[in-house]
């Protein structure tokens, strides 16, 4: 039953924090890991103790004003932090942004199927970790209306 293995979707889904509540730390880490951005850059928003709700609202005025000046940095920050932007939406775009949910949403169904042909015993309904309840709720809600989501939502 390998293929029914959720912990790729509890991954995905549950131990990452928003961007919105990054510490510096989780800044700077995240700008290590963007291909191109010299150390002194990390080093500049490390500095100056910029955190993910800061990071979301800086244009290049705001790079330029901590240090960042160097064109060719610039874009590239600013176009990270566009990708973050529209990776950190509070509303979901269902089947983009929301594989965790979609992943518990599948898993169950399957084994829904598997017990109507006696393959296994009746699943439970599925388990979904405190921090996606809403938006696994809302997902359900939407692609199964009415009494259908009561079928996945208990």
């Amino acid at each position: 039953a390998q293929q029914f293995d959720d912990s790729k979707w509890t991954e995905q889904g549950c131990n990452s924090p928003r961007v919105k509540e990054w510490s510096p730390d989780d800044v700077s880490a995240w700008a290590q890991n963007i291909h191109g951005i010299p150390d002194d850059v990390v080093d500049i928003l490390k500095e100056n103790e910029i955190t993910g709700y800061e990071l979301l609202a800086l244009k290049k005025d705001g790079l330029f004003m901590i240090g960042i000046t160097r064109p060719g940095t610039v874009c590239v920050i600013l176009d990270e932090i566009k990708k973050l932007e529209k990776a950190s939406r509070d509303f979901v775009t269902l089947i983009e942004h929301s594989p965790y949910c979609f992943g518990k949403i599948l898993g169950y169904l399957r084994l829904k199927q598997l017990h109507s042909q006696g393959l296994v015993e009746e699943p439970a309904l599925p388990t979904v970790c405190d921090s996606q309840k809403k938006r696994f709720e809302k997902v359900v809600k939407y692609y199964f209306p009415g009494d259908s989501a009561k079928f996945i939502l208990g």
